[in-house]
Parts: C-alpha cells; structure tokens; sequence
C-alpha cells in the first residue's frame, strides 16, 4: 500500500522542507513575516464521534470486507480535505468539523458499485478519494441533508490490467499512483508522459477527473487528450465509454467524466494512450531580457516548431527568487526571465529539435543558462513542500492557474497580478506575486500564479478575499477560472458566471440523471 501524505501539509513527512535563516530573513524583509505559525500538535486534533449508522457500516463491511471499513481517528484525519492552503489552514489550527464518518476501500469495480448503492439507500454523501491532491476543495463535500460522509478510497484498486502493444493503449484502474503506473509500464518499454507537480502522490483515476495536465504537456498532452476509454459507476449502474479512438457518434460522453471530479460518478478503469519510453531526456535553460519576449519566443516554438517536449518561462519575479530552482530560494537570480526548454525521445529526434528550438531561443535573444535545467529538473516536485515551511514560517503562500489565447495572455497576466497585489496591500499584507507559463498549446497558453505575504490574523479570510478578486480579474479578462486544478467547491461559483446559467442547467441534469440522489461528492463542481 502506498504511504498516506501529511496530515497538517504535502507529500512524505519525511521530505519535509525548513527554511534556513537567510530565507527567514528574506521573509521578514520582503513581506514582513514575523511571527511562526506552527501547526497543532497531532494529539491535540480532537475529531467528533463518527455518525455512521451500525446498520450501514455492517452493509458497507458486507461490500468490501470488514477490514476495509475504517472509523478510526488516524484515517479519517489523513482523509480530511485535500491539499489547498485553505485546507491546510483549517486542519493545521484544529478545525476537524468535515472529517469524513468513515473511509470505503473497495477492491472492484462491483464492489464500488455496491458502496453506491448502500450510501444511497442510507442517505449518506460519498467522495471518491484518489492521492489527495486537491487544491480547489475538491473533496470537501456539502454535509447537509446527509446522514454521514464516507471517503471511498481507490488505493486498492491498483492494477496495470492491459496493456495492447499494437495501439499502444494502456487500461489502469484508478486508484494507481503515478510513479506505480509508470513503473508498472516501463517493464514493458513504455511511459504515459504525465508528470504533474502531484505526480509522485496523485492517481490516474484523479488525473482524468480533475482534467490533469503534465509538465511535458508540450510534448504529450494533456491527460484528458490521451484518455481513449472509461469505465465509470454511478448509482445508477455502469458506464462503458471508449470503443475507439475518435467516433461520430454523437456528443463524446467521455468529456462528461472528465473532469467531473467525482461528481457523477467513479471512474474504475481508465484506457489512456501510451508511448515508448524515452532513450534519451535533457533539460535546459535559457534566459531572455523580458516576459513579453520570452513569451513570444515559446509562442513562436509551439506554432511553428520545434516543439520541445517542456516549455515554461517564469516572469522576472519568479526568476530573480529563483522559484524555479525551489532549493536556492532567496539566491538571487541573473535578471531577466528563466525559460525551461526540455527533450524526451531518441537521441536522434532530440538532437534535431533541441537544435531547432535552440536557434529559436536565440533568434529572440535567449542566453543558455547551463545549470537552469537539470535544478529544474531535480526539484520539480518540491514546490508543495516549501509551501508548507512558509506557512509554518507565518507567510501565506498559494497558487492559482488559469489560460487564454496569446492574443489575450498580456491583458491576463496584468489583470490577475494587479487584482491580487491591489487586494492583499489593502488588507494591509503587500503581497509577492510571481507567475509562470506552464502550459502552452498553438493558439493559447496557461499561467500560474505564486503569491506569498504575510499572514494576517484571519488568513483564511484573507485568501479567500484575494482568491475571489483574482477569479473576477480572471473572467473579466476573458481567462478560464481554471487550466487544470480543477473546480472543486472553490471555483464553483465562479464556473457559473464563466460557462452561464444555461450550461449550468445542462450540468444539474447530468447529475440528476446518473445520481438522482446526489450523494456522489455533492456541492463540488456545481451546487
């Protein structure tokens, strides 16, 4: 079984990030972080009785097996809530009010299917649990009018359960980790290509969910444009999606799973394009004088090629904190702005691009930057850690992401930026705000936000309030409220203004229709 993530922050307790006195210093210069705010002591976390009947703990007991029917505090603690700062927030000052009743860890796609069919007759709201990784309230469901709340965690679910060499077409079941998944395939000479920043601890079934997107999206794709097939319960029953590739026949109901988030039903088994395992991968770095420069220059690659397998830029503030290399925070950077390009293939088509791509760099007055790319590559999934430290250090540190086309992404990038240093300065904690590209496509780009401040006496109000005006600068510039975290609860109501009241409507009759009770995470994604 794989290890449980932190209970009070990300990943591995055991990678746990500490500033050292310098970066202190710097927070205390910058933002003006004074005090630590620690997160409680563990046996302080007091959890209220669980409120699920004996009567549907014994029927859920007959579904899975007794022993994968857990009430104890230590599991329904590491099940409480996802990732977000928010989250942590709450549970690190003790707040345990939505700690689920009970967590489900089914073994089959039957025995999900009958999980869904006791909590329905039992009138209890089920979440559907990957990796944890949620940081847009995903897995904070609405309690009202429900008698208890049960996690139904996939971990068991875990098998490699095909794989047709002739496609290349893998089917995963969900609760898979990414690097278990990638091991699993690399036996077998291939890779999925998907590394999100939660690759280490998030799950297939929750990259189709959330509509995941990868760091070498560049080069791979999204996740949800690699999924050819699902397999999803509901209460209702069992749907089947996927025959081919590519089909006419009528709407393709797979996009009406992915990215539900578990709100209409379990995805038990996923069919996702693969390919073969790179022989050879290098990373590289380069600087350009500004952002507007820099973005024209990955512009440029991903339109008219060649198109790396990474491609990010990082803003003149990300790059002079040096947050694309998280292990030297507050080093210092070399001015200008860090571009990532990297490579993934045979030698021979990653000599030939990384040469073209290399020309275009140049051709926009890129500088290589020798070392950029492999402490890229090296501490690619620290950034959630140093999260962590900062909040334990007294800062507020957060993150946000969302997309447009190029025409719009100058108008985007002011808008958010100056709505999130507008908002914090007047709530009297002048922020840092730092974004990068991370996601480019031929007609658009994603970008991705980092704002850190000094935590102020309410400093889940404070975000909240600054999260609300980013999500209106967002829309009023014409961006997606979200690239790929997802909507989760925090989004919601900001998905609704951005896709309108008709769609909306369209989105309630799906889930009446597959979950006319509504216990399948109720609240996230629509209300």
């Amino acid at each position: 079984m794989p290890i449980d993530m932190s209970w009070s922050g990300w990943g591995d307790p055991a990678e746990a990030t500490a500033l050292g006195p310098e970066v202190r210093e710097l927070l205390r210069q910058a933002l003006g972080v004074t005090a630590a705010t620690p997160a409680v002591a563990r046996e302080d976390l007091h959890l209220r009785d669980s409120r699920l009947g004996d009567d549907a703990r014994e029927r859920l007991a007959a579904a899975v097996g007794g022993e994968h029917v857990r009430t104890d505090d230590e599991t329904r603690v590491l099940h409480t809530r996802g990732k977000s700062t928010p989250d942590l927030l709450r549970i690190r000052s003790g707040q345990l009010d939505d700690a689920p009743d009970a967590v489900a860890l089914p073994g089959s796609h039957d025995e999900v299917l009958e999980v869904l069919r006791v909590c329905t007759e039992a009138r209890v709201a089920v979440v559907p649990f990957g990796g944890g990784t949620s940081v847009v309230g995903g897995l904070e469901p609405r309690r009202e009018g429900f008698a208890a709340v049960v996690v139904l965690d996939l971990r068991r679910l875990d098998r490699l359960v095909d794989l047709d060499e002739v496609s290349r077409v893998a089917t995963l079941e969900p609760g898979l980790r990414g690097p278990d998944a990638e091991a699993l395939l690399g036996e077998r000479g291939f890779t999925i290509g998907h590394h999100p920043q939660s690759f280490e601890f998030a799950t297939i079934g929750g990259f189709a969910a959330a509509r995941s997107s990868g760091q070498a999206s560049a080069g791979y794709g999204r996740f949800d444009e690699r999924v050819v097939g699902l397999r999803v319960a509901t209460p209702r029953g069992t749907i089947e999606l996927g025959r081919a590739p590519k089909s006419a026949a009528g709407p393709d109901l797979r996009q009406l799973f992915l990215g539900s988030e578990g709100a209409f039903g379990v995805i038990t088994a996923v069919r996702v394009e693969v390919r073969p395992a790179p022989a050879v991968r290098v990373y590289e770095g380069w600087r350009l004088e500004s952002f507007t420069r820099g973005a024209r220059a990955l512009r440029r690659l991903v339109q008219d090629g060649p198109v790396p397998t990474v491609l990010r830029l990082s803003d003149e503030a990300e790059t002079a904190l040096n947050l694309a290399r998280p292990s030297e925070l507050g080093a210092g950077g070399g001015g200008g702005c860090l571009a990532i390009t990297g490579y993934e293939g045979t030698a021979e088509d990653v000599e030939a691009r990384r040469a073209g791509a290399s020309a275009v760099m140049r051709e926009f007055g890129g500088e290589p930057d020798t070392d950029a790319g492999e402490s890229w590559e090296q501490g690619r999934y620290r950034g959630p850690y140093l999260r962590d430290a900062l909040l334990d250090a007294g800062a507020l540190a957060e993150t946000l992401e969302t997309a447009t086309f190029w025409s719009g992404i100058d108008r985007l990038y002011e808008a958010v930026g100056g709505a999130l240093r507008e908002t914090l300065t007047g709530l009297g904690t002048p922020p840092v705000v730092l974004c990068h590209i991370s996601h480019v496509y031929r007609s658009g780009a994603s970008l991705y936000f980092t704002v850190g401040a000094a935590q102020s006496g309410d400093p889940l109000a404070q975000w909240r309030t600054a999260k609300a005006a980013a999500g209106d600068a967002i829309l009023a510039a014409g961006g997606s409220i979200t690239h790929h975290h997802g909507v989760g609860v925090d989004h919601r109501e900001h998905l609704a203004r951005q896709i309108g009241p008709l769609a909306v409507d369209v989105l309630r009759a799906v889930k009446a229709t597959v979950d006319p009770d509504g216990i399948l995470n109720p609240g996230v994604l629509i209300g």
